[in-house]
């Protein structure tokens, strides 16, 4: 089919009469108009914001260089100089540098809620932001106001202009490299304590990574993504990401496979950073009381367990008394890494990994009859957890729920990512409906300059969304052939003690909707019964649809509709700013 014949059936399948004139002259979605009120300066800074350089464009640069990661670490350098700090006064802020593949804004934020138990003002950058730009710098665990992020962000950006060099071909520092900048300059001026920093992408070449003297380094459980930047195989990703090792600075990591581990060994002696393998979790249960987890799901376990390590090491590191005492010692084995202590996590790490939130991540949200389970998983083994927590989520509601159910899959995948097999990991949870959407919140969004993103047309973002539909169907298709050799009963992707039995009220696996926003998507999910997204009627011409009509009249009557949100955090984050209206204040 031609990308023209499947654009104009994405039209007339899924847009609102009245919408396809307005689609078809927005090709790109920087020609998108944007509103102009006098009282929007954070509006105003968040544009100006997405006017520099795209994330696209910087990591088409990033490969070119990636030869030479001195380029970008050089180029940072001289970003930061103009800005008016030295890489000296970053050594003020006692960082926690932390990377990987899985789980990296999640160790972030168990670390920093540790620390804050302590009494401590923290610092945290992090990336991606979900519904406002100013979350990805936070103190004490809060985005920075508006008000406050307004303010630095003009200072910052009239310093740049002011001290750029014509002769230069690029004078102002790109998206993530702009907020960087400004992270450090926030929280110096707040006087933070400690900053936790999350690492954009990779390590060795990241803008983050000019970073001379952290306190600890960190880096989570690895996998596969942005291969076309890190590479393509397990341990050419573990040569990026211990770019971040410094000599004499202690680093921890959970358990990897043999290889990458290995890699990771070896960049650490190259530069003798004494690297540490953290036990888990369970041995510093072992004794004490079971640790509560304020973010769900059994892979959290690992990112608390090298959490705790990095706030323990941190705090001995600066002299504290109380930083958990030692249980026992563990030798390593020739050839392995040393591993990390077994000690008794103190109240205040009980009580900061108890309170710990990250939104979007592994969250639930119950509201009347509609269940959100709502997971930015966008690699194949992050998948593999959101689908585990899923499902036993999904076992604990169902057994409080009485009648009949629906389930619901909303689904978005970006870049360079393997849709299908995201897909493919998905086909096991049995979806009654699967809907497919940009990560656009609204056709016409021009009052939200947060939600914008310049590195893709709309052409680009509705085709890809009709190539997820298609896997779907072909991956139903395949799965309704019966494996002869399989058992009864179970199902493949998983021990048996983690699955679900099957659906009983499946009879929809094939249905799928393709729709043009995030909004016109949660309208006919909800069918106007969430207690708190309470939409006009849904487009004009909608319910024309076979499936999009039939479908209306299930999710009406069920006494429960349980609707999982991932492969994109971006996705998860528009959906969040119209379920919670709060987090856009």
């Amino acid at each position: 089919m031609s990308r023209a014949r499947c654009h104009a059936l994405f039209l007339a399948a899924v847009s609102p009469r009245g919408a396809t004139t307005r689609v078809a002259v927005r090709r790109g979605l920087s020609a998108w108009p944007v509103l102009q009120e006098p009282d929007m300066e954070y509006q105003d800074a968040v544009r100006t914001l997405n006017t520099l350089q795209t994330n696209a464009n910087y990591l088409e640069m990033v490969k070119r260089e990636r030869g030479d990661p001195q380029t970008q670490l050089e180029a940072m350098k001289l970003y930061l100089a103009r800005s008016g700090l030295q890489v000296e006064d970053l050594d003020q802020l006692n960082i926690i540098h932390i990377t990987g593949t899985k789980g990296k804004g999640s160790t972030c934020a168990f670390t920093e809620r540790i620390l804050r138990s302590y009494g401590l003002k923290t610092g945290f950058f992090s990336s991606p932001h979900l519904v406002q730009v100013r979350e990805r710098i936070r103190i004490n665990g809060q985005p920075i106001s508006s008000e406050l992020f307004t303010k630095h962000f003009w200072r910052l950006y009239h310093q740049l202009e002011e001290t750029k060099d014509d002769s230069s071909c690029v004078s102002m520092p790109g998206y993530f490299r702009f907020l960087t900048l400004m992270a450090f300059h926030v929280f110096l001026q707040e006087k933070v304590d400690l900053a936790v920093v999350e690492v954009g992408i990779g390590g060795a070449y990241d803008c983050t990574n000019i970073i001379r003297k952290p306190v600890v380094c960190g880096i989570t459980s690895l996998g596969i993504d942005h291969t076309g930047l890190l590479g393509d195989t397990m341990e050419k990703i573990a040569w990026q990401k211990g770019g971040i090792f410094k000599s004499g600075v202690p680093a921890f990591t959970v358990l990897q496979p043999d290889e990458p581990l290995a890699v990771l060994r070896d960049r650490a002696q190259q530069i003798s950073c004494p690297l540490y393998l953290c036990p888990p979790l369970q041995a510093l249960e072992e004794g004490g009381p079971p640790l509560t987890l304020g973010l769900e799901g059994e892979h959290q376990r690992s990112n608390a367990a090298l959490a705790l390590q990095l706030a323990r090491c941190w705090l001995q590191q600066k002299g504290y008394q109380d930083a958990g005492e030692l249980k026992a010692s563990r030798p390593s084995l020739p050839g392995q890494l040393p591993p990390a202590p077994v000690f008794q996590p103190t109240p205040h790490m009980q009580q900061g990994l108890r309170h710990t939130e990250w939104p979007g991540r592994t969250q639930l949200l119950r509201r009347g009859p509609l269940t959100w389970y709502l997971d930015g998983a966008h690699t194949t083994s992050s998948m593999q957890a959101c689908v585990r927590w899923f499902r036993q989520a999904l076992h604990h509601c169902e057994r409080q729920d009485r009648g009949s159910e629906v389930r619901v899959l909303l689904f978005n995948s970006t870049g360079d990512r393997d849709s299908a097999a995201l897909l493919k990991v998905l086909q096991p949870c049995q979806f009654d409906y699967a809907i497919f959407c940009p990560n656009l919140v609204e056709m016409a969004s021009t009052d939200n300059a947060d939600q914008q993103n310049f590195t893709v047309t709309l052409d680009q973002v509705l085709l890809r969304c009709l190539a997820h539909q298609q896997h779907w169907s072909r991956l139903h298709e395949e799965r309704a052939s019966p494996d002869p050799w399989s058992t009864p009963g179970q199902e493949q992707g998983g021990p048996a003690s983690l699955l679900l039995a099957p659906h009983p009220h499946h009879t929809h696996g094939a249905s799928s909707l393709v729709f043009s926003c995030i909004s016109h998507a949660l309208q006919w999910i909800t069918q106007g019964r969430d207690p708190v997204f309470q939409p006009p009627s849904p487009p004009r011409g909608l319910l024309a649809h076979p499936v999009a009509y039939s479908g209306a009249m299930v999710l009406q009557e069920a006494a429960a509709v349980h609707v999982l949100v991932t492969g994109s955090l971006h996705l998860v984050g528009g959906v969040l700013k119209l379920l919670e209206p709060s987090l856009s204040q």
